[in-house]
């Protein structure tokens, strides 16, 4: 019930619901004669919001340096372990494996396992529970994509049930103990994974995937149009800030030097 309660109360604090909700009390303020002055500033300013947020220079901004903090891994240091922590998925048969994985997960897949190959003789950890109404959970579904990119099931250990990363780390602290493992996330999500995991105790070396925020130089065109691309980078740094948030009031017993103390 609290799980469920967090993640709805996290989609509703998000851009998209939340600006709406407060375009919807502006709007519903434009009817009533006294407070029409108030809800036009409301909605205007709900508007504004949006639009900036929608924009590539804005949008990416927010997410940079909360993608920056860990560098692609390049390093020639051995491990045992490339743990590749659950996403988005569906389950259809029918479809190509790869479909199944939405959003943030495959392009996390794809990361684990070329650092799988960096590493023969590792074993690919993946983590993450069947979502509701769904007979398979999202570790199974990565490891049967694995598989069809080539990965043997010998070299693969399914975690299926935890439900959020801290539950993530819990149970693969119970499968690794003190060794060091790669820890294979959205570069957004890897700041906050690597304190839940030091929590446990482990020596997670970061290794990001998925980064999103562009680099590369765009056509002034494309910065000056409002895009859902990039609201969705900006909801992706919102949702991690508002997950910071949340961690170091539940779980302050880890300080913010102590994060990537082993990468």
């Amino acid at each position: 019930m609290l799980f469920t309660l967090k993640k709805a109360i996290g989609g509703l604090l998000m851009p998209l619901p939340l600006l709406l909700l407060v375009m919807a009390v502006g709007l519903f303020l434009l009817w009533r004669s006294r407070w029409q002055k108030t809800g036009k500033i409301i909605l205007s300013s709900a508007w504004l919001i949006l639009l900036l947020i929608s924009l590539q220079p804005v949008a990416d901004s927010l997410l940079s340096p909360v993608e920056n903090r860990f560098a692609t891994w390049q390093e020639s240091r051995k491990v045992d372990y490339v743990v590749v922590l659950g996403g988005g998925y569906t389950w259809n048969p029918q479809w190509a494996p790869g479909s199944n994985m939405i959003g943030n997960s495959l392009p996390r897949l794809v990361e684990g396992i070329r650092l799988w190959r960096e590493n023969p003789g590792s074993t690919l950890i993946f983590t993450g529970a069947a979502a509701q109404n769904n007979p398979v959970s999202s570790a199974e579904v990565t490891a049967r994509v694995a598989q069809s990119l080539g990965v043997p099931r010998s070299a693969i250990i399914t975690l299926d049930k935890p439900r959020d990363t801290s539950q993530e780390a819990r149970e693969v602290a119970k499968v690794v103990g003190r060794r060091p493992f790669l820890l294979v996330t959205s570069a957004s999500h890897l700041p906050r994974a690597m304190l839940f995991f030091q929590q446990q105790g482990l020596d997670p070396l970061p290794a990001p995937a998925n980064q999103l925020a562009i680099a590369s130089p765009l056509n002034a065109w494309e910065k000056a149009i409002p895009s859902s691309l990039w609201l969705g980078h900006s909801e992706r740094a919102i949702y991690e800030t508002l997950g910071r948030l949340w961690q170091k009031i539940t779980s302050p017993s880890l300080k913010p030097g102590q994060q990537g103390a082993s990468g």
